[in-house]
């Protein structure tokens, strides 16, 4: 997975069009297309911008594989009908910070 690849993943995530992207980045939206397809390089004055614009690190743009995945679940053979989550992690980093994340939200949930 690529820089484009990802891209379209963060830009459908956050609800942009290709459009809003482009203004944001004063481009034309054809330029902005072409980098989500990888037809073209993202020039790199973009991006810091592009990190700014979906709010995450630089390096994330160029991450290969996701580090973590969220799934919901129902179990319906369940006589309590239980619903819950699935987390999938695949980075130690990733973890400890979710899980500290988890932990800090639960303290405050029981308060």
């Amino acid at each position: 997975m690529g820089i484009g690849t990802n891209l379209k993943r963060l830009r459908s995530k956050t609800k942009y069009s290709n459009q809003e992207i482009a203004d944001l980045l004063g481009v034309d939206r054809n330029t902005y297309a072409s980098w989500e397809s990888e037809s073209t390089d993202v020039k790199s004055q973009y991006i810091p911008q592009l990190a700014d614009i979906f709010k995450v690190r630089i390096q994330d743009l160029f991450d290969d594989e996701q580090k973590f995945q969220i799934n919901n679940f129902e179990n319906r053979d369940s006589a309590t009908g239980q619903q819950g989550i699935i987390i999938n992690i695949t980075d130690s980093e990733t973890a400890k910070l979710l899980s500290s994340q988890l932990e800090e939200l639960i303290k405050n949930l029981k308060k």
